[in-house]
């Protein structure tokens, strides 16, 4: 499975992170393939390309605060939740969504 999304909280800095790199990291783990983008205080980075997106089986969005650029993921089944989820149970947010996918 192909994962884009964007992670971003209230601060834009230290839960923004965490949540990336836990999504990033479970989804290797599971044999799954995630590119995360961040919105916070110093502006986005690691952007998503309009590519990733049109190839992405899925659109995560772990953020606490709204986040630009939804309208990219049209057509998309995107997932919104807070950072926390992302950050206490990645793999278990990466299994269910793949198991919705399947069905």
């Amino acid at each position: 499975m192909k994962i884009v999304g964007i992670a971003a909280c209230t601060s834009g800095i230290a839960h923004t992170y965490i949540a990336k790199e836990k999504l990033e990291e479970a989804a290797k783990s599971l044999g799954h393939t995630a590119h995360i983008e961040t919105q916070g205080t110093i502006g986005t980075e690691d952007e998503l390309t309009l590519d990733e997106i049109k190839e992405a089986d899925v659109v995560i969005i772990a953020a606490d605060i709204k986040v630009s650029g939804k309208e990219r993921f049209k057509g998309k089944k995107v997932v919104e939740i807070p950072t926390h989820i992302a950050i206490k149970s990645p793999k278990s947010l990466i299994n269910k969504i793949s198991e919705e996918i399947v069905k």
